[in-house]
């Protein structure tokens, strides 16, 4: 049986082509906004994932370090490694910023404050190699753009890049740079040499703090004031066959601190942290799909209407409703494959050039075809039923 739809698709198939692929434009922008969304969400995870961490122990009341300010004293680590359960724990400041290349751009990135070889260190590297020294040295994620051997600024300081890994974000896409602990404090909660100053002057001018006959007095609140004992959080490892709860409840008891399980930093990071800008996205998604129906159904019904002599004459000949709205029918399911061929391809190329991470699954272009051709074939009905109503005595009036 000859394709009725097929036949009219081949007649006019350079307008048909053309149609195909700027309806494929606006699939590719409907993909790619789902791939910045599971994108989100997979950067949320890596940044989970790449700390090491079972636990993370913050500051208490708060949903640090990622969510909320999160500000401990460094010493809390001891504590927490003498608890039943806990395998490794470490210090670690997190401090988004722009830094600068020496003599160049700036890049904006989340600054990583790690104690060489315990938790929160990159799990792996494409190039160079890890901290070793505790002053002026870096790794850094390799979409920063430096290089092995470059340095860069944060704060006051020069850092040198003596590795480079990949994947290691924060939940917002940024890249991170990884320094020495100490080198982090500083740059996280000291203040600039002038503040320090201007306090130094107002303590020296305290009589509470500069008593006579009281020595020393003065000179150690002036050294409280200049150095920083504070961190976002404590990273834990637990030993094998501990319960995170179970670790977690133990410390939230007895250290009096906020501690989070990968459950409680995947909801936190994934349900609270990025949830409005999932709402964008998915009434974005939704108008997209709006938009491309009318699309699909002007454009049918435009050719239709193209076609009222030719349909007439097929209904004067005796030829079957149900075999012309399957015509229409056909050629908008067409209309649609070619679209989303056109549109998973561009998205798939393009993908990379975003600045935020684009992840594209396979069971979203699956989700992306289906929508496709229910939006087609309910767009197709507004042609259908202009097409039904043609009167076969007009192929001959």
């Amino acid at each position: 049986m000859i394709s009725l739809a097929g036949r009219d698709i081949l007649h006019g198939w350079g307008k048909f082509a053309l149609t195909g692929m700027g309806l494929g434009l606006l699939i590719g922008v409907t993909l790619s906004m789902a791939g910045i969304y599971r994108g989100m969400i997979d950067d949320a995870q890596a940044l989970l994932t790449n700390s090491g961490a079972d636990l993370w122990v913050v500051q208490k009341d708060t949903q640090g370090p990622y969510a909320e300010a999160s500000s401990i004293k460094d010493d809390v680590v001891r504590s927490v490694q003498g608890m039943p359960g806990v395998g490794r724990a470490a210090n670690v400041t997190y401090l988004t910023q722009q830094v600068q290349k020496v003599g160049g751009d700036e890049v904006r990135v989340m600054v990583v404050g790690i104690e060489p070889g315990q938790p929160g260190e990159p799990s792996y590297l494409v190039a160079g190699r890890q901290l070793t020294r505790n002053h002026y040295e870096a790794v850094v994620d390799v979409k920063t753009g430096f290089k092995l051997g470059e340095s860069l600024r944060v704060r006051r300081h020069d850092y040198r890049v003596v590795g480079v890994t990949q994947r290691m974000v924060s939940s917002g896409g940024d890249p991170m740079v990884f320094i020495p602990l100490k080198d982090a404090q500083e740059a996280q909660f000291l203040k600039d040499n002038d503040a320090i100053l201007n306090d130094r002057a107002r303590t020296a001018a305290n009589p509470a703090f500069n008593r006579p006959g009281v020595p020393g007095l003065l000179e150690a609140v002036q050294g409280l004031q200049s150095s920083s004992h504070n961190v976002n959080a404590v990273l834990v490892q637990l030993q094998p066959g501990w319960q995170a709860n179970e670790v977690a409840e133990s410390l939230k008891r007895w250290k009096h601190v906020q501690v989070f399980t990968r459950a409680d930093m995947e909801d936190i990071l994934v349900a609270k942290l990025i949830a409005t800008s999932a709402r964008q996205i998915g009434m974005f998604l939704g108008i997209l799909s709006v938009v491309s129906a009318a699309i699909v159904a002007f454009i049918i019904y435009t050719m239709t209407l193209g076609k009222i002599r030719e349909i007439a004459v097929l209904k004067l000949i005796g030829t079957r409703n149900r075999t012309i709205a399957g015509m229409i029918l056909q050629q908008a399911l067409g209309l649609g494959l070619i679209g989303f061929v056109v549109g998973k391809v561009v998205s798939t190329a393009w993908a990379p050039v975003f600045p935020k991470y684009v992840l594209l699954l396979p069971s979203d272009a699956v989700i992306g075809l289906l929508a496709t051709l229910i939006i087609c074939a309910l767009a197709s009905t507004l042609a259908i039923r202009a097409a039904l109503q043609v009167d076969p005595a007009s192929a001959i009036g």
